[in-house]
């Protein structure tokens, strides 16, 4: 392009000194200027049309990447997921079975308590009636006796 340049100028130069000078060769030039500027366009857009391609291509690999991250994430996230199911219900089991033993204790305890409180109750009243039997004999003696005064 420059040496397309340089020699526009010099016939420029010439055109402007020689008064024979053939515009036809002026126009050969700007045929020359048109050539060259569609080349550069087509180079341009085949560049353009290389970094395109390579960019989409980039852009598959790179989403075929994801897509490989992804793939790997949602497994180890099923794999917890289940993993932590399964501890869980482990967790849930021991926890229902100590449940289940304390109610058994609980109630072990409950039907002791009930026992034992009838036993209190039979004894308090044992006691009760032992008391006032001997209170009603130690009052049936005592009345038949005569006090002297």
């Amino acid at each position: 392009m420059e040496a397309l340049l340089s020699q526009f100028s010099l016939l420029a130069r010439q055109a402007l000194e020689d008064k024979s000078f053939d515009p036809t060769r002026i126009e050969e030039l700007m045929e020359l200027f048109e050539s060259e500027a569609y080349q550069s366009w087509a180079a341009m857009e085949a560049e353009g049309q290389k970094e395109v391609q390579e960019a989409e291509i980039s852009m598959r690999e790179a989403e075929d990447y994801l897509n490989s991250l992804m793939d790997t994430a949602m497994d180890d996230f099923e794999r917890f997921s289940k993993e932590l199911d399964r501890s869980s219900k482990a967790e849930l089991s021991g926890l229902t079975r100590a449940a289940d033993a304390v109610k058994k204790s609980g109630d072990l305890l409950g039907n002791s308590m009930t026992v034992a409180s009838k036993k209190y109750m039979d004894a308090a009243l044992l006691a009760a009636t032992a008391s006032m039997k001997t209170a009603w004999n130690g009052f049936s003696n005592t009345s038949s006796k005569v006090h002297p005064s």
